[in-house]
């Protein structure tokens, strides 16, 4: 990729690029540092309005999930990139920063499950690991061969898949 095409995509003048980047790994350095920042993603979810139904609130919080996913994957997909830059999994800070995003993201789904925490059998973080895990699974291109809309992944994680579930048979979830 060049210059060039970078600035077309974004819109500016390639000397534009050149005063605030001072090369070109730089400029990508930052694509990637934003693509991986979870400060968006973790103020949209936030902004999910607890008191409206579980299944409206949770498909919103997977469509933002899911625009994540496929945003860090597009750019890791343009870089030539099939797995994190080993950059960033190499330094312990950044990991211990991503592990701390997780965290702070599984609460923030928590929090919703947990506003409706009596029309759940789990208790909230194990569904918002739930969530997550299948709203990823259901996301990556690597994973699933046409991607999951995210009302398909709330109505599978909420009721299911099968016809007539018979509550003696369910094997537990947490």
């Amino acid at each position: 990729m060049t210059t060039a095409q970078i600035a077309l995509a974004a819109g500016v003048a390639e000397g534009t690029l050149f005063r605030v980047f001072p090369d070109k790994e730089s400029l990508i350095a930052a694509a990637i540092a934003s693509a991986f920042d979870p400060g968006p993603t973790e103020a949209m979810l936030a902004a999910i309005d607890r008191s409206q139904p579980l299944r409206e609130a949770l498909i919103q919080a997977v469509a933002i999930m899911q625009t994540r996913v496929e945003r860090i994957w597009s750019l890791l997909a343009v870089l030539g990139m099939n797995v994190t830059p080993p950059d960033f999994r190499a330094r312990n800070a950044m990991t211990e920063r991503m592990s701390e995003a997780d965290t702070r993201m599984r609460n923030l789904l928590a929090e919703i499950f947990a506003a409706h925490r009596n029309e759940l059998r789990v208790d909230p973080d194990h569904a918002a690991r739930l969530m997550r895990a299948f709203t990823f699974a259901g996301t990556h291109p690597r994973i699933s061969e046409l991607p999951l809309t995210p009302g398909e992944v709330v109505t599978v994680l909420l009721d299911g898949i099968r016809s007539r579930p018979d509550e003696d048979d369910d094997e537990e979830l947490s």
